[in-house]
């Protein structure tokens, strides 16, 4: 498959069955993964008067927020590869009479990025590139000199139990189909993609970053208002959401085990005001040299 071709899977996705489930689960995405984003901008606030892009910026809630951080004097830019997250951005936008936010679509890794900015900021937005070297260098490129880029991923697989292992017990009962032994449509890489410092300091020094650092950050994050809600959760995002939907009809007939085997894994999270899981993040931050 050729980039442009893998390109065009990984939106489609994102286009379609991703946006749908994302929807569908924004109760928990978005006051969930809203934590690790609080932190970060709690460390690193944008200035006002500052023009910032958000990569990544799906339902643009994270660009609402830099928009109010730099004031009217500056510009909150979201950019996001699926039509259907900058639709529904824009109207939230419109809904919360934010004028100095704005959005487009566009492929971050080789798309004009309409810069230059002071600084770039990417929520869980950068794991998913079939390219991500390319999209390092093209936020660079968009950057002022001496502008900062910071962006949160996960860390390892084994420090955020919520999806790891689910993804475990799924793998146990519901046989595993990669992407290129099926025509469905996926999401990319994958959320763990990003976890390696040394592989992401390497990336974002080839990119022509400097001052390149990371900072570990772990919370509790909401993964269901109740058991059923965070096993549904379980089964429809994340790396055990994925290995079900390319076993098509193979992981529906096993359904009634893997919802099972879910609410096992995930018992030990129940507390009275939901399921809480742990949960931990990179706050890499770089420097585009002056």
């Amino acid at each position: 498959m050729d980039m442009d071709e893998s390109n065009r899977v990984i939106v489609e996705a994102w286009n379609t069955v991703l946006y749908e489930k994302f929807c569908r689960f924004r109760h928990l995405l978005v006051d969930g993964l809203s934590q690790h984003s609080d932190a970060a901008f709690d460390r690193c606030r944008h200035p006002a008067g500052a023009r910032v892009l958000d990569v990544g910026c799906g339902f643009g809630d994270s660009t609402l927020r830099i928009a109010q951080c730099v004031g009217p004097s500056g510009e909150a830019v979201g950019v996001d590869c699926a039509e259907n997250f900058i639709r529904t951005a824009e109207a939230e936008a419109r809904k919360e009479s934010v004028d100095n936010a704005r959005f487009f679509v566009g492929d971050v890794q080789w798309g004009d990025l309409q810069g230059p900015y002071d600084h770039a900021f990417a929520r869980f937005g950068t794991m998913f590139f079939e390219m991500p070297g390319a999209a390092m260098r093209n936020v660079r490129k968009a950057l002022k000199p001496g502008g900062t880029f910071m962006q949160i991923v996960w860390r390892r697989r084994e420090e955020n139990p919520w999806l790891h292992e689910a993804e475990l017990r799924v793998k146990e009962i519901v046989p595993v189909v990669s992407h290129e032994e099926t025509d469905q449509v996926h999401c990319g890489p994958g959320p763990f993609s990003m976890a390696g410092p040394d592989m992401v300091s390497t990336m974002l020094r080839g990119a022509g970053f400097e001052r390149v650092a990371f900072e570990r950050y772990d919370c509790d994050i909401c993964i269901g208002r109740d058991m059923d809600d965070a096993v549904e959760f379980a089964m429809a995002l994340g790396p055990a959401g994925e290995v079900i939907r390319l076993a098509g009809e193979e992981g529906e007939k096993r359904r009634p085990q893997v919802v099972a085997a879910l609410r096992e894994a995930l018992a030990p999270f129940a507390r009275r005001d939901g399921i809480w899981a742990p949960s931990s993040t990179w706050f890499i931050t770089a420097t585009n040299p002056a």
